[in-house]
Order: structure tokens, then sequence, then C-alpha cells
């Protein structure tokens, strides 16, 4: 029968799922069987996936994600490492705090703290236990610390949350604006970085580290260095809050400017040699989110259809007895799916269906979306599938276990902030 035939179908596509099947297909062949079943036209999809093309922000994904590649691939590592040390590496627990904000700052360009791990803590943990802090301090600290940064600016889940995030309840539009999303997630993220930062200066007073002297003069040829890259996020926030540029034209920007910075100033990188390789790379990670964004909006689109998320929202209106308890099980909800799927990929399928839950119990959409971020972000510390702890453990070459126990009091002292 027709509503068997579907539900053996439905149950194959999970069960292919789990043995590896790409989300993008799994979600592509969820809608058409779904489609199928309810005898609505297929047309639905391809129908989605142009509207999805027509977005006047799209464009802001790949040319984000392309100047993050850039920075990444240069020097810039050496140079933030540098400046920070210079700056602020003479504080009690300077090199915890150094490392804080140099993870923070490239998380939020590359836009995957899993990046960031591998790129850069095989470089930063020996520097932290030659400087006294012990090994399983240190791989806790770049653990936390690569799940920090995705509030910032100019940060890929914040532009896709933004895109995605449109939804009308009751014929009232809501949609969380991207550039009040970047002025709403400054002060949690910082406070998620000092909260890191503050745990390594307990750490540093504890182990007894050395505190190395101000130099003035190292500090002002370091910040000299590096003063084109540290320019970046300042250039960002002043042309989109300025009100000088769009947030495409803003990205446009970034992106020239990356490329000048690391082919023309610094010269680590080759336009002939290194651009080619750098520009397919980012494009493979471009490529993998729009082809799971068009798929999920067809699946969206079902859902829009048999009325779904109105559904979803009536029963927990019903079943929940305020916004705040309602907040306090998003907390919780959005901690487990951050731990178990990756962070592009849930936001693309979950946020149709958190967002007018959110819009029925009157929560602005910018302050749901910033709720919804931070959790996926500490979700890469949730035991025990958390892609941080799992990057780490092959990084570092240490047990899950190891590298659990030693993230665990950095995931709760966030978990509190």
């Amino acid at each position: 029968t027709g509503p068997a035939l579907q539900a053996a179908l439905i149950a194959a596509i999970v069960i292919v799922t789990l043995a590896g099947l790409p989300l993008f297909a799994a979600l592509g062949g969820l809608s058409l069987v779904l489609f199928w079943g309810s005898g609505t036209p297929l047309a639905a999809v391809p129908a989605e996936t142009q509207r999805l093309a027509a977005n006047e922000m799209l464009p802001a994904i790949p040319l984000f994600t392309l100047a993050g590649h850039i920075v990444a691939a240069g020097g810039a590592c050496r140079r933030l490492m540098r400046a920070f040390n210079a700056l602020i590496g003479w504080l009690p627990g300077g090199l915890a705090i150094v490392a804080t904000l140099v993870f923070a700052f490239f998380a939020s360009f590359t836009g995957g703290s899993g990046v960031t791990i591998l790129s850069l803590g095989g470089l930063l943990l020996p520097v932290l236990v030659r400087s006294g802090y012990p090994e399983r301090f240190g791989i806790g600290l770049l653990t936390a610390a690569g799940a920090i940064g995705l509030l910032f600016p100019p940060s890929l889940p914040v532009i896709l949350y933004g895109v995605r995030s449109l939804t009308q309840v009751n014929g009232v539009r809501y949609v969380a604006r991207i550039d009040h999303l970047f002025i709403a997630g400054l002060v949690p993220g910082l406070f998620l970085v000092a909260l890191v930062a503050a745990w390594g200066i307990r750490q540093a007073r504890i182990s007894n580290v050395r505190r190395r002297r101000f130099e003035p003069r190292e500090a002002l040829a370091a910040v000299w260095d590096g003063k084109w890259e540290l320019a970046i996020p300042a250039l960002v926030l002043v042309a989109i809050f300025g009100g000088f540029a769009t947030l495409v034209e803003a990205a446009a920007l970034t992106l020239v400017w990356a490329v000048f910075c690391e082919c023309v100033v610094y010269r680590d990188l080759s336009v002939r040699r290194d651009l080619p390789r750098i520009t397919a790379e980012g494009a493979a990670l471009v490529g993998s989110v729009l082809l799971i964004l068009g798929a999920a909006l067809g699946l969206t689109n079902y859902l829009v259809d048999v009325r779904a998320p109105e559904v979803l929202a009536a029963f927990v209106q019903a079943h929940v007895g305020s916004r705040y308890l309602f907040l306090l099980l998003l907390n919780v909800f959005m901690l487990v799916v951050g731990s178990v799927i990756e962070i592009y990929s849930a936001i693309l399928v979950v946020v149709p269906l958190v967002a007018p839950m959110g819009a029925a119990f009157g929560v602005d959409p910018v302050h749901l979306g910033i709720i919804f971020l931070a959790n996926l972000e500490l979700g890469y510390l949730f035991p025990p599938f958390g892609l941080n702890l799992l990057l780490s453990s092959s990084r570092f070459g240490r047990p899950l276990s190891v590298v659990i126990r030693d993230t665990m009091p950095f995931m709760l002292i966030l978990q509190l902030g």
C-alpha cells in the first residue's frame, strides 16, 4: 500500500544515512518521498532551490568563506600570535589569553572551529607546555577555545542563520537580520572568550607560570607587522554598521583585502600557485553547504504545506508553561543537537522548526538566534560526540576519554556562563 511503502522508503533513507549517506542526498530523498506520498508536484523542490539562488544575501557566504581560507592559509597565525603575545602576554595567564584570542579570531573567519584546532592546535600546545602549563590544561583550553568565536563577524553560521530564519506566524513575518545578529552576538561572544581566558589566568597562578616582561618596542613592532590582518575585523564592522556597505559588499571588500594582505603585502601566498588551490577548498565547503541548503528547503516546503511548524508550535505552547521554560528547554535541546549534527546542517534543518515556536512565545528573533547559535557552538564540546572532542583526540593523539576529561571544566564554565 502507499503509506506502507512510504514508511519503508523513509526507514531505508534513515538507515543508509546512519551508514554514511551524504546529508543532502538524505534530505532530498526524504523530500521526494514525502511529496510523492502527499500527491504534491515534485516541482516544489527545484522551485525552493531557485528561490534560494535569488536570495540577495547569498553571495556573502562564498565571499566570506574564501576570505577566511586565504587568511588562515597565509602567515596570519604567526603574526597575530606575535602581536597578541607582545600586547598581553605579560599579564597573568597571558599566553592562555593569547591562545584564546587567536582561536576565537580564526574561528570567526574559518566558520568552523574544527578547522582552527586542526591547523593551530599542534602549534600552540607545545608552546603552552613549554611555558609551564600542564598538558591536560593545554588540551582542554585549545579544545574549548576552538568552540568560541563563531558569534563574531564575519561568521558563516551567523549569516546562514539569518538567511534561514524567515518564518511567519498568524500572518506576521519574523526574521533575524544578519547585521542585528552580529551586533547582538558581540557581548555574549566576548563574555565566552573572557570566561575561557579567566580560567587560563587561574591555571597560570596555580602552576606558577612565569610572566614575561612587557616590552613596548616589541609590542609596537609586532602590532605594526600584523596591522593589515588586525584591521580585518574593524574593516567588516565599520563597513556594515557604519552604513558604508551592504553585507555582500563588505564580504567582497574583505576578500579583496585578504588577497591584498597575503599575496601583495606579506607575499605568503602566490596568486598563481596558491589561490587556485585555496579557492577550490573554499568552493568545496560552500558547495556542500548550498547543496544541503537546497535539499533542506525542499523538505521545509513540505513541512510548511502540512503546517508542521504551526502544529509543533501549538503543541509546545500547550505543554510548556512559559517563555523562560521554553528557552531553558531550547538550550538543552540545541546542546544535544550541536553534539551530534554538524553546525551548518543543524541550522538548515532545525531553524525552520524552532523559529515558529520562538515567534509563538514572543521571543525576539535575534535573541532566539543568539541562543540557538551559542548552544550549537557549545555543542562542539558536549560529550561524547562533540566535534571538537573528536578532532582534538585525533590532532593531539589522546584517547577521547582523556580529551573529554580535560575539556570538562571549560564546558561547565561556558555552560554556566
